[in-house]
């Protein structure tokens, strides 16, 4: 796509989802880009550059001049924060229980009212092979017939912690599926209607049934519409290289890790930006 961006150079990386840019790193570092990386991000579900070389200070400089950076439960990291994604137990402990459900296609933040906006990533240890994939939801959703979008529209999908993690996990033990079922449910819209106009599907393998329909034909909607967003042309593979930026948009994708070789390491450095409005219906 020939970009109308007076500071970044822009090359789309498939037709739905997914752009790379680039831009000096200063310029990058000081926010004077960062309106027009937010729109191309809003825009492409997904944007990257490649060979830019951050430090843990400088990404989370970066991180916020798109957004306000979450702290949450990372502010034993340094009150900045930094998330280590891992599976490594011994890098980050809390994190690597739960790593196992990431492989699987989700949303962040399904059990709260105001999703995270973005996260920007960057990888500090990679295995040879590593690859993340992205599915733009805005486009799912844009593509459905008439029929499917006038089905879709007003109903809500309760998400639960087991219904995330059991299908990564079914060799649970019952202790394990205890503590899942422990943790809160959240009732989203199916169809998010965005303050911009858009609407995008809530899709994430947390969702457990629709209410008001029968739990077999509720499976069955779900899984419909999952095979339906997360088609090929749908999706960005991204191959993880050293010094990557990675940032994609949590309120109009969803993603999964995929699966590498456990006997090498695979560490990425993860800021998240805070939502910035609650997903609502019409």
């Amino acid at each position: 796509m020939a970009s109308t961006a007076t500071t970044l150079e822009v090359t789309d990386l498939t037709a739905r989802i997914g752009s790379q840019f680039r831009v000096d790193k200063q310029v990058l570092l000081s926010g004077a880009a960062s309106r027009e990386i937010r729109a191309l991000l809003v825009a492409r579900g997904v944007v990257m550059m490649r060979d830019i070389d951050l430090t843990d200070e400088e990404h989370r400089r970066l991180a916020g001049t798109l957004g306000e950076v979450r702290l949450g439960t990372f502010k034993k990291e340094g009150e900045d924060g930094l998330m280590k994604v891992t599976q490594d137990e011994k890098v980050n402990p809390e994190y690597a229980k739960f790593f196992f459900g990431s492989l699987m296609w989700h949303m962040d933040g399904h059990y709260e009212e105001v999703p995270p906006f973005a996260t920007v990533v960057r990888p500090r240890v990679l295995p040879p092979e590593s690859h993340t994939d992205f599915a733009n939801t805005y486009a799912a959703y844009e593509d459905l017939s008439d029929e499917d979008k006038a089905l879709v529209e007003g109903l809500t999908v309760v998400h639960t912690m087991q219904s995330a993690l059991f299908p990564a996990k079914p060799d649970c033990t019952v202790e394990e599926f205890a503590l899942w079922a422990s943790y809160p449910e959240r009732a989203h819209p199916l169809v998010w209607h965005h303050r911009s106009g858009r609407k995008s599907l809530i899709l994430s393998t947390s969702g457990a049934w629709i209410p008001g329909l029968h739990k077999v034909e509720s499976a069955e909607l779900l899984q419909r519409l999952m095979r339906h967003a997360t088609q090929p042309r749908y999706v960005y593979r991204h191959t993880w290289r050293p010094n990557d930026l990675l940032l994609w948009d949590n309120t109009g994708t969803m993603h999964r890790a995929r699966p590498h070789d456990p006997a090498h390491a695979r560490v990425l450095a993860r800021f998240t930006l805070n939502g910035e409005e609650p997903i609502r219906a019409a």
